[in-house]
């Protein structure tokens, strides 16, 4: 919808330019993918942390993607609902990180931008790395649910 409404193309050179917003990403370096088993609780810990850092991106892709707020606010409900839920099954939970306010309000400080084709390439790379983060969550989960009993 993005590319339609705002004509952000993802070949665009200016859009690579601007991905500076280390976003949350699972690696096969945090216990992803082959050597999953060994590294189960770490990679949980990465998948909770990373979700929760999601919600100040995903706060501000809310602000800035209007045409989809209500949209975008379900995707932030359900993302927290995972991240809590993931949590959950990670064996020390407070080890999973969680941004606290000053984090988050300066993160999104570091995100507003004064120029609109920013803002849209912001929210693009946004939704785009929260697409790929995803679909890596649910073949870990998948994974998991495959290799071990849990609900």
């Amino acid at each position: 919808q993005m590319c339609e409404k705002f004509t952000v193309c993802q070949n665009s050179m200016e859009m690579l330019l601007q991905n500076n917003l280390n976003l949350p990403r699972v690696t096969e370096e945090d216990g992803d993918f082959l050597t999953f088993l060994s590294f189960q609780d770490k990679c949980l810990r990465k998948i909770s942390s990373g979700l929760y850092t999601f919600q100040t991106y995903l706060k501000y892709v809310q602000e800035t993607f209007n045409s989809e707020n209500q949209n975008v606010e379900s995707l932030s409900y359900s993302t927290e609902h995972l991240a809590h839920t993931i949590r959950q099954m990670v064996i020390n939970p407070e080890e999973v990180i969680i941004p606290d306010a000053a984090t988050q309000e300066s993160l999104r400080t570091k995100l507003k931008s004064n120029k609109t084709w920013i803002e849209k390439i912001t929210t693009h790379l946004i939704l785009r790395d929260f697409t790929s983060f995803m679909e890596k969550t649910v073949r870990a989960v998948r994974y998991l649910k495959n290799t071990r009993s849990f609900s």
